[in-house]
């Protein structure tokens, strides 16, 4: 049986904890809504899967939450994810669905020399829906793209309370440190990298760091407040959720932080 609330309910996913940098944005936004945040962390990291296995998996896994919730509104809070499901999940669930793209309209407003960096996960780099986005907003641009399957793990090990290797993370973006113009605008194309934008601007002091967060959350409050009276509090942080598809060490450490996020509960579920 579905559990129905009188609140909206926002379901935020992502292949690990990256995507609590999107659900911040969004509860900062809107704080009276109802929320899950699940992640699939039995098949972390997304990054190197292609693109027919994810979207059966993604499918699988919120066709499983919506047996035992009431959605109202699901945020894909993964850039490799987004890329490539949005269609498919569109199509299967009546509820809306947001993605999560890397920002490169923005920083293309935003860059001073008209070099933007793009920073993702190989699978986001080699999209055609990302190559589009480049070719519609920034074609006046020189736009350098890093894929790196490392960067999702350091952040959750972040998370974890393991202190980032800077000397590692200064290698992986050696490519951009040899560039004759390096980039002033650096899109943090996948939501876990938030977490270690502290790092990456000790690295790149003068560049801008810019990320989905903020319009991901604009977007889900317009989309909510047409049919939600969302300064009316009718639903408490205590009741919000977090759901993973594998049980380990890291879930057990992230339980114990959950109200710092306004999480109070934990399910495992199997997809």
């Amino acid at each position: 049986m579905n559990i129905v609330r009188q609140s909206p309910s926002v379901l935020v996913f992502d292949s690990g904890i990256g995507g609590l940098t999107v659900y911040n944005e969004i509860y900062n936004k809107v704080p009276n809504a109802h929320y899950i945040y699940a992640f699939d962390n039995e098949l972390f990291p997304y990054g190197d899967k292609s693109a027919e296995f994810l979207i059966n998996r993604v499918n699988s896994v919120i066709e499983t939450i919506t047996k035992f919730y009431t959605i109202d509104l699901a945020v894909i809070a993964c850039n490799t994810a987004s890329t490539v499901c949005l269609p498919s999940l569109r199509s299967k669930f009546s509820f809306p669905i947001i993605g999560v793209v890397p920002a490169i309209k923005p920083a293309s407003l935003l860059t001073k020399n008209k070099c933007i960096g793009l920073l993702a996960t190989k699978a986001t780099i080699e999209r055609t829906y990302t190559t589009n986005l480049i070719q519609q907003f920034a074609a006046n641009c020189s736009v350098q793209l890093l894929g790196l399957s490392e960067l999702a793990l350091i952040a959750e090990n972040k998370l974890q309370g393991i202190t980032v290797d800077m000397q590692q993370l200064k290698e992986l973006m050696q490519p951009w440190l040899e560039l004759q113009t390096v980039p002033d605008t650096i899109v943090l194309g996948c939501t876990h990298y938030p977490f270690i934008k502290k790092e990456l601007q000790m690295i790149f002091s003068q560049a801008t760091f810019i990320d989905s967060g903020y319009a991901i959350a604009t977007r889900v409050y317009n989309l909510l407040n047409d049919k939600y009276d969302l300064k009316q509090k009718t639903s408490d942080a205590s009741e919000n959720i977090v759901l993973s598809t594998n049980y380990n060490q890291s879930v057990e450490k992230l339980i114990k932080k959950l109200s710092n996020y306004n999480l109070n509960k934990y399910q495992l579920i199997k997809a």
